[in-house]
């Protein structure tokens, strides 16, 4: 009995093997095979991404800047994610830096960044002199490339467009904006200024002097030693900006003329604010800070750091129009843009990081962290962002503002006729030309300025 059992056992052992070893067969002959080719265009692909790549990106602001911090952090997680490409920040100072910085390494013949953050105002010249590459191929590629573009605010998209192609992602955008001392206001009883004639008669009441005539507290601080920005708002609150299309100005507009006329007034009428050019861009936070300024005129980027620093409470609106109820601001700041002479990898890895800077969560964290609006509409809809704006009013208002911003001034062979508005915009404030004059005269020049770029 003991022989039979261990007879059948091997039996039915043989049996099973065959058993297994047939179904293998068929198994292994129904399963799909792959061309070699294939397996070789694999094995490309993925030494493609694994292909050690160093890119660049130079942005505007100092070493020790806080920004500086944020993004050299954005670098090291895109790292983790992507442990084969090294985003190296550098950083150069203000825009005009960046600017320069880059034009000597072209110029000089050599290979220039990946990325930078630049001017959105800087998209025709750096077109015109071909340094950029536009996006759309790589946007085209994503599984949901119209998505993306529909998601950031059309405000700040629009500097991004040029003869039906993007050339840059908004990143760090701003709007001009009063920064107001609501304490001051409701002290004196005064409302909120809600037209041009209201903002004079409130500011020129908030102007304080010594008892020896001196002032030490202006009703408002209005910056135009770079005076374009900053003007735009009143421009566009009398119904029309200061140029028409990249290669046609609208500096003597009748209205552009009042316009001006309103800020000398605001000095010389209504003794509301310092008269002729204030080259007081960066005099004028810490002087709204210390209460020497009640209104003042700046950049979105700034609330951070006056909300920590300001001891009342602080509000923000934007500018009011000429008519009573209405409202202006222009947009501002920088987009990412990609340089075309880099190799293809580096393309590749610097589109890369821009989906990744661009994600949601990054742009509700830069924005959290610097005051500068974050540029897609669903970062808003974060809990982080909520939390934030529950706990910060003023960012929740800066973000309605948009709905009152117009384009910031942009052309062709913009640092020239740039310079021309501000010589004249100048003189009129100074006193050395009529409003009606020297806008005139900046018409004239500009255009001449832009004839090479206009079509015959």
């Amino acid at each position: 009995m003991k022989l039979f059992r261990n007879v059948t056992a091997k039996k039915i052992f043989v049996l099973l093997l065959a058993v297994m070893v047939s179904f293998t067969i068929v198994f292994a002959g129904c399963a799909p095979k792959k061309p070699a080719e294939n397996n070789n265009q694999n094995n490309n692909q993925n030494n493609n991404q694994q292909k050690e790549v160093t890119i660049e990106i130079y942005f505007p602001v100092s070493t020790l800047a806080p920004e500086s911090k944020i993004l050299n952090q954005y670098a090291a997680d895109f790292h983790k994610e992507y442990p084969n490409i090294t985003v190296k920040p550098v950083y150069s100072g203000g825009y005009t830096d960046v600017e320069k910085s880059i034009k000597t390494v072209i110029n000089g013949g050599g290979e220039p960044p990946a990325l930078a953050i630049m001017l959105a105002t800087d998209l025709y010249d750096l077109i015109d002199a071909g340094y950029i590459t536009p996006l759309d191929d790589f946007i085209n590629k994503m599984p949901n490339g119209q998505e993306y573009l529909n998601d950031f605010f059309p405000e700040f998209l629009a500097n991004s467009k040029y003869e039906g192609k993007i050339w840059s992602m908004p990143f760090q955008r701003s709007v001009a904006l009063m920064y107001y001392n609501a304490d001051l206001l409701k002290e004196n009883n005064l409302p909120v200024p809600d037209s041009w004639q209201s903002l004079a008669d409130v500011t020129s009441k908030l102007t304080k002097k010594d008892k020896d005539g001196n002032v030490i507290r202006w009703g408002i601080e209005w910056p135009s030693g770079w005076p374009y920005w900053l003007f735009q708002p009143l421009a566009l609150g009398n119904g029309t900006n200061i140029f028409k299309s990249p290669t046609e100005m609208n500096f003597n507009d009748p209205r552009v003329i009042e316009a001006i006329q309103f800020y000398i007034d605001l000095s010389h009428k209504y003794n509301a604010m310092p008269e002729g050019v204030q080259k007081n861009w960066n005099t004028a936070v810490p002087d709204f800070e210390n209460g020497k300024a009640a209104f003042i005129l700046h950049s979105t980027s700034g609330l951070n750091g006056i909300l920590e620093k300001a001891n009342f409470n602080v509000s923000v609106m934007a500018v009011p129009g000429k008519e009573k109820g209405t409202y202006a601001t222009v947009t501002g700041g920088g987009n990412i843009y990609m340089f075309k002479n880099i190799p293809e990898e580096k393309k590749e890895a610097a589109w890369k990081f821009i989906e990744f800077v661009t994600q949601p969560k990054y742009v509700a964290d830069f924005s959290i962290n610097t005051g500068y609006i974050a540029t897609r509409k669903s970062a808003y809809d974060l809990d982080i962002m909520k939390e934030h704006l529950k706990e910060v009013p003023q960012a929740a208002k800066v973000k309605e503002l948009l709905k009152y911003a117009g384009p910031e001034f942009s052309c062709h062979n913009l640092a020239q006729v740039r310079s021309i508005f501000h010589k004249y915009l100048q003189a009129a404030y100074n006193g050395q030309m009529s409003p009606k004059e020297a806008m005139d005269q900046a018409q004239k020049e500009a255009q001449e300025a832009l004839k090479d770029y206009q079509n015959p």
